[in-house]
């Protein structure tokens, strides 16, 4: 009953008048999300980094078998398998994925017989607001949760995401995962774990989520042409680190721009095109600043304790990696 009585609060529409009556449409919102099972070859350029065998979650959002995910689960897939609320297992096709926000699309090879779940507005969520977390599993797989920040959230691998919704408490398998709000509209997709400093509790384990309202306008186009037809940004090929505002180059890509121009895991990045660099946000905007892929950009780097400057002709990501359909499962 404490069950049924909590998605009657979350899910909980007025319009019902029992607790058995919003129980049974959070299990019918629930059955649009699927599992995901991703094989990916031994040499792909993203195999090193995150494994030939990739699993988490997506949530069916058409009557097409589309079904939207984080991207880093599909990207470079050889084969795809997703798994329905009734355990039935179908091969799926690799669509589409967008670097900018971490969207990835796939396709259903056959039919799921569920409703799809339909999109929200996450410009709307703000902070102390309640959420459902779930993945593929039903009512046992979803957590409630809280809204505990919107702000930009930076990665180390050339990413940055505005307005990205972290959530608390922490989701184990978040990769994929939906966020619900409470009329059953998906908010959300689940991309990290992480650590967020909140004063008088300090780190406090959280998600972060990808708004669901930066995937409009690049909808069409992912579906379409597997990618936004926006100009590529301009990618270096660079994993990266800030500490006290300074920038430093932790890994580097193999065979991307960066490696190319002799750039070195520990450099210090002092300068972009002559501008001084204050921590990594402000690092990967200066560049993508500098015009789209192809790009010349110069680099201020500190090696040690000399100073050089570097050119790098920038990458576009999407030709970098294996980005075509693949067989399926």
């Amino acid at each position: 009953m404490r069950k049924t009585a909590f998605y009657l609060i979350l899910f909980g529409c007025v319009a019902f008048s029992a607790p058995a009556c919003a129980a049974t449409q959070a299990e019918e919102v629930l059955k649009a999300i699927v599992k995901i099972r991703a094989l990916i070859p031994e040499g792909a350029r993203t195999a090193a980094v995150l494994g030939t065998e990739r699993e988490g979650h997506g949530i069916l959002f058409d009557s097409k078998g589309h079904i939207l995910t984080t991207g880093y689960l599909i990207v470079e897939s050889e084969r795809i398998e997703v798994t329905g609320s009734d355990g039935q297992k179908l091969p799926a096709a690799f669509v589409g994925y967008d670097h900018a926000t971490g969207f990835g699309i796939l396709r259903a090879e056959g039919l799921l017989n569920v409703e799809p779940m339909k999109f929200g507005r996450a410009s709307e969520l703000k902070e102390g607001d309640p959420v459902i977390v779930a993945g593929h599993g039903g009512l046992e797989a979803a957590i409630g949760a809280r809204v505990v920040a919107r702000r930009e959230f930076t990665g180390y691998w050339e990413y940055i995401l505005d307005q990205a919704i972290y959530t608390a408490p922490a989701y184990a398998q978040f990769a994929g995962a939906a966020l619900i709000g409470p009329q059953g509209e998906l908010l959300g997709i689940g991309s990290l774990f992480t650590q967020l400093t909140v004063p008088g509790l300090g780190l406090l384990p959280c998600n972060v989520f990808i708004p669901i309202d930066l995937l409009t306008p690049i909808l069409d186009d992912l579906i379409a042409t597997g990618r936004s037809k926006q100009p590529a940004r301009p990618w270096l090929g660079v994993n990266a680190e800030e500490t006290r505002h300074r920038v430093f180059i932790t890994r580097i890509t193999e065979g991307g721009p960066a490696e190319e121009a002799g750039l070195q895991a520990d450099d210090l990045i002092l300068t972009v095109n002559g501008k001084p660099v204050m921590g990594l946000s402000d690092f990967y905007r200066k560049v993508w600043e500098a015009g789209s892929a192809g790009t010349e950009i110069k680099l201020g780097i500190l090696k040690g304790i000399e100073i050089k400057e570097i050119s790098v002709r920038t990458g576009d990501r999407n030709r970098f990696l294996l980005m075509k359909p693949k067989k399926t499962i």
